[in-house]
C-alpha cells in the first residue's frame, strides 16, 4: 500500500469521526466580534463552555463563513446547529463599525446537477507583507485532494501561520497531526494541492 493510499484511508476515518454528544445552539441575529478573533460565543447563543473557541479571524470589517463549514466546526466542539433557515453563508462583522447591522446570509440554492471536479481553495498570492491568517489554537478546516478524491477534516492549529506558510493541524478526535498550508482565515490545504501552491509561491 502506497503512502498516499494510507493517507487517504486515514483521512477518511478521521472525517467520519464525530462527537458523541452535541448541544443545540441558536445563530445570533447579528453575529459580531470586537477583537478580530471570532468565537462560537460571537456567533451562537447557548455555546456554553465552547463559547471561547476561536473559529475564524477577522482582518477587515467582516468575515464570511460558509454555513456547512460552520456546522462542521460546531460539531467538532460538541455543538449542534441545525441551520433551520437554510442559510448558505454567515457574516460576522466588527462590532464597533456596524453595531446595528443584521447578519448577512444567502439562502441555499437548488442542488446542482451533474458531477463537478473537486477543486482546492485558490492558492494564495504571496503578500508583500505576511499577514497572519491562522493563529495557534484556531479551529481550521483542511481540504485534502488527491486522485480525484476530496476530503475535508477539521482540527486545531498548533502554530501561527500567514497565507502560504506551512502549518500543522491537530485532529482533535484522533490526535494525529496533519501537515498543511495556510490559505485564508480558518482554511488550509494538504497533499498534492498544498505542494503545488507552495511551489507557485516560490
Amino acid at each position: 500500500m502506497t503512502l498516499m493510499s494510507r493517507t487517504l484511508i486515514a483521512a477518511a476515518v478521521l472525517l467520519m469521526a464525530t462527537p458523541a454528544l452535541a448541544g443545540p445552539v441558536t445563530l445570533k441575529a447579528n453575529p459580531v466580534d470586537d477583537d478580530g478573533q471570532v468565537t462560537f460565543g460571537d456567533i451562537f447563543d447557548g455555546a456554553g463552555p465552547s463559547a471561547s473557541v476561536v473559529v475564524a479571524r477577522r482582518s477587515g470589517p467582516s468575515v464570511v463563513m460558509e454555513a456547512g463549514q460552520l456546522q462542521s466546526l460546531a460539531r467538532q466542539s460538541g455543538l449542534d446547529w441545525d441551520n433551520p433557515r437554510g442559510l448558505r453563508r454567515v457574516v460576522i462583522r466588527n462590532a464597533t463599525l456596524s453595531p446595528a447591522a443584521s447578519a448577512a446570509s444567502t439562502p441555499v440554492t437548488a442542488p446542482r446537477t451533474g458531477t463537478a471536479q473537486p477543486s482546492a481553495p485558490a492558492a494564495p498570492s504571496r503578500p508583500e507583507r505576511a499577514e497572519r491568517v491562522i493563529a495557534r489554537n484556531d479551529i481550521v478546516q483542511v481540504v485534502y485532494i488527491a486522485d480525484g478524491v476530496r476530503l475535508t477534516i477539521s482540527g486545531r492549529a498548533t502554530a501561527n501561520a500567514a497565507a502560504g506558510e506551512p502549518v500543522s493541524i491537530l485532529n482533535l478526535d484522533s490526535g494525529r497531526t496533519i501537515d498543511a498550508l495556510a490559505v485564508s482565515p480558518g482554511q488550509a490545504i494538504a497533499g498534492p494541492a498544498a505542494r503545488e501552491a507552495r511551489a507557485a509561491l516560490q
